[in-house]
């Protein structure tokens, strides 16, 4: 039980940071768009 509880944790922390990095693409994408 405890296993399954840190494991859970462990994906929803590399989710977590996949989403954030392709937050962070598209908000350079469109901060490039701005300046051009």
């Amino acid at each position: 039980m405890v296993i399954k509880k840190t494991i859970k944790k462990t994906s929803v922390k590399k989710k977590n940071a996949l989403k954030a990095k392709k937050t962070k693409k598209i908000s350079l994408k469109k901060s490039i768009k701005t300046i051009k």
